[in-house]
């Protein structure tokens, strides 16, 4: 799915908000982070409409497809806020510099990868890349702009990477049908290099500020847990449950069990600080975000993947088919962030996933002669509209779960949390991808159905976990500051996150 449609007010941009200066040339300050992010963005949802041609040059069967898109998701999802600490430590220019330059070598790579085993260790690059430059794009907005200006700066950031997610598909199809799915990769190199150019230029030079060590071994022990579970979800799902698998899945939960150790002996140190999880709210937050992001991430992988191979559509047209979503989300959310506004997000968020489910039941309907006005458009358009009804919300939510000093710990864990949602759906959608005509369509209903239930699980969850009006009352030493964690979050009020 689109990293756009999940934006962070995250944990470096809440620590560089307490320390802003103006740009000297704000508008090309944008232009920087803007150029930065969108690699990340374009990437997170060009790729999964070249996974037929992939799959097709590499004689590849369902489990490579799926760590096409995993190898990428798996080290954005781990680390992710430690590419944020990372640019607290060692300076958010330098980082955002360095992070685009991987990034764009890895995309090379990605494009000239003459097996597959070689394509995924790049695409690895690439994830562990963007968990380095998205934190530190949107932090340096952070730390160079203040007041109206900064809301100002980070909506046309989050639009950008909202039409940059939207583009993608189409850009990349094209791309495809016209050349070769290697082409894709390419679309990378020239924004790395103008957004390096910038960033050298114009981009206030850093100043170090902070001696706080990295939570290494937080960062070492997630990937290493969710590596090994995605892995044996992957094979599991893919081919059958063996003594291997389970061996593997087994040591995943090991690793996943010694990295809360070691975050709860680090404290607020913690890349994941446990104090967050005293509060009632933002665990309902939690598990609505893992679930319902869980279920679009799965969708967004196998929507393009259908299309392509039982209805017989061009990359392009695969690609044009998602365009709703990302349009109507953008349209509908500034309503949807006033109206939370003004009764709370509580109710939104109950409703949206409901409404999910209702677009993912829709799709029920879709057949190999099912044309796209009458079957796929309005199953999309219904699922843009429950999306709609909880992106904006989220935000708000997420930073009035928790007291003022947590809130930018809390939003960059929820958005680690969106990533891994759709990690473990990809894992687990091989046996859609492993079918082929009649029974292709057959599979990807018996999904659209399992994803309808998930959203239903996710309001739910939002219904008896999140408190009336969305405050909160902390635990665990939180003493809650609702009121100051709603004036930083006006600033984003309506934008997709």
């Amino acid at each position: 799915m689109s990293n756009a449609l999940h934006v962070p007010f995250d944990a470096a941009t809440a620590r560089a908000a307490r320390r802003t200066c103006s740009p000297v040339y704000p508008r090309l300050v944008v232009a920087t982070t803007i150029l930065a992010s969108s690699l990340a963005f374009i990437d997170g949802s060009v790729v999964n409409v070249g996974l037929p041609a992939i799959g097709r040059s590499f004689d590849a069967d369902a489990i490579g497809l799926q760590w096409v898109v995993n190898a990428y998701l798996l080290p954005l999802s781990a680390l992710l806020l430690l590419g944020g600490a990372a640019g607290d430590r060692f300076g958010r220019r330098r980082l955002l510099i360095v992070g685009v330059l991987l990034f764009g070598i890895a995309s090379l790579a990605c494009a000239a990868a003459p097996t597959l085993v070689l394509l995924l260790l790049a695409r690895f690059v690439q994830g562990a890349s963007a968990a380095i430059l998205m934190p530190n794009s949107l932090a340096i907005l952070g730390q160079s702009f203040s007041g109206e200006a900064k809301g100002r700066a980070i909506g046309i950031w989050a639009a950008a990477g909202a039409v940059a997610g939207a583009i993608g598909p189409i850009l990349g199809g094209w791309l495809i049908d016209a050349g070769s799915w290697r082409l894709v990769f390419l679309i990378n190199v020239p924004l790395s290099i103008a957004a390096i150019l910038l960033a050298s230029r114009y981009v206030d030079r850093d100043v170090d500020d902070t001696a706080d060590s990295l939570d290494w071994s937080g960062g070492v022990l997630a990937t290493a847990g969710l590596g090994l579970a995605t892995w044996a979800l992957t094979v599991g799902s893919g081919r059958a449950w063996s003594p291997s698998a389970f061996v593997v899945l087994g040591a995943g939960l090991i690793f996943s069990l010694l990295f809360l150790s070691a975050e709860r002996r680090l404290g607020d140190r913690a890349m994941m600080p446990l104090a967050l999880f005293g509060s009632r709210s933002f665990v309902g937050l939690t598990l609505l975000t893992l679930l319902l992001y869980g279920a679009l991430g799965g969708l967004f992988v196998l929507v393009p993947y259908v299309l392509i191979q039982a209805g017989g559509y061009t990359a392009t047209q695969a690609g044009a088919a998602l365009l709703p979503l990302p349009l109507i989300i953008a349209v509908a959310s500034p309503a949807a962030g006033a109206l939370a506004a003004k009764v709370g997000p509580r109710w939104l968020l109950t409703t949206g996933p409901v409404i999910v489910a209702s677009g993912l039941l829709l799709m029920l309907r879709i057949g190999s002669a099912t044309s796209y006005w009458l079957g796929m458009f309005p199953a999309m358009a219904v699922i843009a509209l429950g999306m709609a009804c909880a992106v904006a919300p989220l935000t708000t939510a997420v930073l009035m779960s928790v007291d003022s000093s947590h809130t930018g710990a809390a939003s960059g864990l929820n958005s680690a949390v969106a990533r891994t949602g759709g990690l473990v759906a990809t894992a687990l959608v091989g046996p859609v991808i492993a079918s082929s005509g009649p029974a292709l369509l057959s599979a990807f209903g018996i999904a659209a159905a399992i994803g309808a239930v998930i959203c239903s699980v996710a309001a739910a969850s939002a219904a008896m976990l999140i408190r009336p009006g969305g405050k909160t009352k902390p635990s665990n030493g939180m003493d809650g500051s609702p009121s100051t964690i709603q004036a930083e979050s006006q600033q984003q009020e309506g934008e997709p996150q």
